[in-house]
């Protein structure tokens, strides 16, 4: 491999001194002359100079970075959340590193260890099993600065999520207005935003009159579609009219067993999932779903983090941004 020309191979064969190059590199030689200044541009271009990284950051005291912790970056929500992350840094001038630990506890550790070794300016966290512990032990000690997502429920910190309480509560009017009274949940265990999701459902079904019991009308799941997918026998054991799966991927992997089985949505079993991707509307039926602002959230979440990084003593702020229920083809009313 070639030897990376640097500033001072740069300074010497344009006859000035580092600092000069240094000036006109970042956009301050105005108080050079033009033949210089096109000098030193032009020879950046002949001899391929590119910036050393870890140099500029001890000048500029910044890494012009943020890590991103996914739990599953093949989720496509995360794939939307990301895009909103990566519009809103580069137009701020920053660059994401974004690290999906798959849901394991010992992997985010890692990853969260390695991003604050290489200085990031801060971190975004969508991961909800990073604990208090973790944050504690990481990042408060050297004060970097990190936005939680949705998920995690560490108590403190800037915060980003949506309304679940009401996704949940929107789900159970709609299935109550099409005469569904029988409703399972198709849930993860203990993550906070899902729990969220059923108290507002339980609520809304509460106002209609219609009894719910979490003993036996909550079937477990990962939040994947394999998850939806193996728990597709023990959902129709409660017998249920209509399924809330907490994500959309549970609900595309819930139609697969169903299918197989040869249970037909909504014909037999109305079917809502809660996020809002893309893929909804290219399975048969298009799935009804709580819809978040994905994208939205993305762009929030740098914007946050990046006020965060430029004021590290303004007090924590915690947005909660609107949801929609999109109803599509996979509910109907009980026959």
């Amino acid at each position: 491999m070639a030897n990376k020309i640097t500033i001072r191979d740069l300074a010497k064969q344009a006859g000035v001194s580092v600092t000069t190059v240094s000036q006109i590199l970042n956009g301050k030689g105005q108080r050079f002359s033009e033949q210089t200044r096109e000098k030193v541009l032009t020879l950046k271009k002949q001899l391929n100079y590119v910036p050393d990284f870890n140099a500029r950051n001890l000048i500029m005291r910044s890494s012009k970075t943020i890590g991103v912790l996914l739990p599953n970056i093949a989720n496509p929500f995360f794939a939307a959340f990301v895009k909103g992350i990566q519009k809103a840094t580069r137009q701020a001038g920053f660059m994401p590193l974004i690290f999906s630990a798959d849901h394991e506890e010992g992997q985010e550790r890692y990853y969260l260890q390695r991003l604050v070794e290489r200085s990031v300016d801060g971190l975004i966290i969508a991961s909800a099993s990073v604990t208090t512990q973790t944050i504690d032990e990481i990042l408060k000690p050297l004060q970097v600065p990190y936005l939680l997502f949705d998920q995690n429920d560490t108590p403190d910190g800037d915060r980003i999520e949506v309304d679940n309480d009401q996704g949940g509560y929107l789900v159970a009017k709609h299935l109550a207005k099409e005469g569904h009274q029988k409703i399972t949940l198709l849930f993860p265990k203990n993550v906070k935003n899902i729990e969220e999701r059923q108290h507002g459902f339980v609520r809304g079904l509460a106002e209609e009159g219609i009894d719910f019991d979490p003993a036996s009308q909550v079937v477990y799941g990962t939040l994947t579609k394999q998850g939806g997918y193996e728990a597709t026998d023990a959902v129709l054991a409660t017998k249920p009219t209509a399924v809330f799966a907490a994500n959309d991927e549970m609900a595309i992997g819930l139609y697969r067993g169903l299918a197989e089985r040869g249970v037909k949505v909504p014909d037999d079993i109305s079917v809502v999932g809660f996020d809002g991707i893309d893929l909804d509307r290219y399975v048969t039926p298009q799935l009804t779903t709580v819809a978040q602002p994905i994208e939205e959230l993305g762009e929030k979440a740098s914007a946050l983090l990046l006020s965060r990084i430029s004021n590290p003593q303004a007090p924590t702020q915690q947005i909660s941004l609107p949801v929609e229920l999109v109803v599509r083809s996979s509910t109907a009313a009980v026959k």
